[in-house]
């Protein structure tokens, strides 16, 4: 079971790779050959990463899924298999999706690096806020235990061999990871997408511990205090700039994607009671309001007002 260790700053607890990495899970959606989950699960375990779903694959894993995973056959063995890609991202609070170009609605665009910063400060968010929530209910069993279930649930979509992820896919994700990669060809066959992707993040999320760890060493030798903003201003790897809104931290965890795409169904339904929509004649409606809440960054306070809001329109 992962940890997160208390330190001299009550509010940066001491985290390892391995905490980070455990919050992130790869999703392959409707892959065709079963070699390529191997080869996925393998790039996967080299790069420290253990959660392997698998949505809806065309065939299923078989002898050359495994010959193929080598060294990563835990990983291959403890994939998760789900029908759809809603209920493989349906508690995750944040989702990236692997795209070579763009599409129709496009999320914000980031590089492999930037994408690694975003999940881990996301983590470090969340955690922080478990965190301040055990404190305050002063309870050490029951806070632990709330802890090991709010850990953070980050997804990375992959999709197909020969067309990726669809645009209805890529509407489900709050960013989109783009390879840097020859302009002529810039599509990678999937398990190598994953294999660059994971090895950008592994190589962030060890620099992200080193500086967090030194400064709360340098924190703890000046007798001072830092908050996370401080920490994460240390930070001396150097990104190119884009004009994206990230997330912020929040008082409380934020939504998962199950939720989001339950507001974004009530409010669609709302609009058609309404007259306000066509039902008949949707369109980008529905990816819309849903790019509309993910740009929003809802908390789950912020969600319960608004179930709440909707649900009493949709009655009167």
């Amino acid at each position: 079971m992962s940890t997160f260790a208390s330190s001299a700053l009550p509010t940066l607890p001491t985290r390892t790779v391995n905490d980070y990495l455990s919050c992130l899970q790869v999703v392959m959606v409707n892959t065709t050959l079963p070699a390529n989950i191997g080869s996925a699960a393998r790039a996967m375990h080299t790069m420290g990463l253990s959660r392997l779903t698998v949505v809806n694959p065309k065939n299923p894993i078989d002898d050359t899924s495994v010959s193929h995973a080598a060294g990563g056959n835990e990983v291959l063995s403890a994939a998760i298999m789900t029908p759809t890609l809603e209920s493989a991202i349906a508690d995750c609070q944040l989702v990236f999706a692997a795209s070579s170009r763009s599409r129709h609605l496009p999320r914000p665009v980031v590089t492999p690096t930037q994408a690694a910063k975003i999940m881990l400060d996301f983590i470090d968010g969340q955690i922080n806020i478990d965190k301040q929530s055990a404190i305050d209910q002063k309870n050490a069993t029951d806070s632990q235990a709330n802890r090991d279930s709010n850990q953070p649930n980050i997804a990375i979509l992959f999709g197909r061999e020969d067309r990726g992820l669809t645009n209805e896919e890529l509407a489900c994700a709050d960013y989109h990871i783009q390879i840097d990669a020859n302009p002529d060809y810039p599509v990678l066959n999937v398990a190598s997408a994953v294999q660059v992707i994971a090895s950008f993040i592994f190589a962030y999320a060890q620099t992200h511990v080193n500086t967090v760890d030194k400064a709360i060493n340098i924190a703890a030798n000046n007798d001072s205090h830092h908050d996370s903003k401080d920490i994460n201003n240390l930070n001396t790897t150097a990104q190119p700039t884009l004009n994206l809104h990230t997330r912020q931290q929040w008082d409380e965890p934020a939504i998962t994607q199950q939720q989001l795409q339950q507001l974004t169904g009530r409010t669609t339904e709302l609009m058609v009671q309404r007259g306000i929509a066509d039902a008949d004649h949707l369109k980008s409606l529905p990816a819309r309001l849903s790019r509309l809440g993910s740009r929003v960054q809802l908390d789950q306070k912020e969600y319960q007002l608004l179930s709440a809001l909707l649900a009493k329109l949709l009655k009167d």
